[in-house]
């Protein structure tokens, strides 16, 4: 059985996956470096890059599924803005993967490739902080979370405004 919003369940993965990812791509990067061949040392580091891809992809198409009920509650630009977050680590994520690709090969392609695979890490990583940042405003402070937890919430406002009682 699923959670319904299915949302909330995903976006997780993502972020636990970026922070994981340059610490795996700096263990990959440093077992190259010490003579195990590419191909070994690389697999579990291209393995990672692809579940935060595939992770990102479908925490973005959870969060589509789910931001029409939570219109309702939260500004449309409050959402725009986490949902512009969440595309741009999926876009980022998908290309870093066929940087990470690129580590497997021998010789200068992969020699350039591996530390930019670990620079793109961090990008990301970074990237994953601000989208989930966007995420928890998106519930703490606007309270995205009532669309689905009571039928009280009044559409525009943000749920620290309906705290406080204002009509900002």
């Amino acid at each position: 059985m699923l959670p319904d919003p299915l949302h909330p369940a995903i976006v997780h993965f993502p972020v636990v996956l970026a922070v994981l990812l340059p610490l795996a791509a700096l263990l990959g990067l440093l077992a190259v470096r010490r003579g195990t061949a590419p191909r070994k040392a690389w697999g579990y580091v291209a393995l990672v890059s692809f579940l935060l891809f595939a992770a990102s992809f479908t925490a973005v198409r959870t969060g589509e599924e789910g931001e029409e009920a939570v219109e309702d509650v939260v500004r449309e630009d409050v959402i725009h803005d986490h949902e512009e977050q969440g595309e741009r680590l999926q876009l980022m994520a998908g290309i870093a993967f066929l940087v990470f690709l690129a580590g497997f090969a021998g010789g200068t392609v992969g020699r350039i490739a591996r530390p930019a695979a670990l620079a793109a890490s961090l990008v990301m990583a970074y990237q994953a902080y601000l989208t989930g940042a966007s995420g928890g405003e998106l519930v703490y402070r606007h309270g995205a979370a009532s669309a689905y937890v009571d039928g009280t919430a009044t559409a525009g406002r943000s749920g620290l405004d309906r705290d406080r009682g204002r009509d900002d």
